[in-house]
């Protein structure tokens, strides 16, 4: 499926409505931040997450989005070589896991998508590495996200950074617009060509998300038909922000 018809150039109206529906989603990763530790159940996160994201006036993203079957969740959890869309229930995290949580939360109407990989407890220097070059490519493609600049540009910088690390990025799963819907234009690979793909202006709303394998950059859907893995069982991480493209710098939407 291509987005790249559906991309919806935001007012500055709606982009401060995004940025308020960024803060809140932001707060949930802090959350999890605070409570990931060996013993705690991926429920557990999840029950907190929806929890925050009520509170505060918004509905969480996620659950119930429409798939294989819906989603029964408001937050992602994905463990170790688990790369995207775990789905939490009674798993319980041990002393070494990473874990990636992404989070959604619609306010007023508006999307703010994110995600951020977690160690728990104390973690391999494999593993600590590999979440520093993850969220490094996240920091180097924000920096391509300027007018006038394709998508190609940041698909690009984030592929030539990771692959420079020794790690892979994922073929099959990509970054997207996002707004009132939570995938809409352009589609944002993780890997691509300068020059290439639409051409970025201002107003443009993006979930920047680079996924990264430690080994091959393959992957399979698991028997519950969402969770995505590696397919070498590799460790991945992922990272994510919502960014708008603007007249100077990028906007990270989705910051405390």
């Amino acid at each position: 499926m291509s987005w790249d018809r559906n991309i919806i150039i935001k007012s500055e109206q709606e982009i401060a409505i995004m940025r308020e529906a960024g803060r809140i989603t932001a707060r949930v990763l802090s959350l999890m931040g605070e409570m990931v530790r060996p013993g705690i159940t991926t429920g557990e996160l999840d029950a907190a997450a929806e929890e925050t994201i009520r509170k505060h006036g918004a509905l969480p993203s996620f659950k119930g989005y429409p798939g294989p079957y819906p989603y029964p969740a408001s937050i992602c959890t994905s463990i170790n070589d688990e790369l995207v869309h775990g789905i939490p229930g009674k798993r319980k995290l041990k002393e070494g896991d990473i874990i990636s949580i992404d989070c959604g939360s619609t306010f007023e109407g508006y999307v703010g998508d994110a995600a951020i990989t977690l160690g728990v407890g104390e973690i391999s220097p494999a593993a600590q590495r590999l979440l520093e070059v993850t969220q490094e490519a996240l920091r180097v493609g924000i920096q391509k996200m300027l007018p006038g600049n394709h998508v190609g540009d940041v698909s690009a910088a984030i592929q030539q950074y990771v692959e420079g690390e020794g790690y892979s990025v994922t073929r099959e799963y990509t970054g997207h617009g996002v707004g009132r819907n939570m995938h809409e234009g352009p589609q944002v690979p993780n890997y691509g060509t300068q020059g290439r793909g639409p051409v970025l202006r201002s107003g443009m709303t993006i979930a920047l998300e680079p996924m990264v394998l430690a080994g091959t950059p393959r992957t399979q859907v698991l028997e519950d038909k969402w969770v995505v893995a590696s397919a070498d069982g590799a460790l991945t991480a992922h990272f994510e922000h919502t960014v708008a493209v603007m007249d100077g710098n990028p906007m990270i939407l989705t910051l405390p």
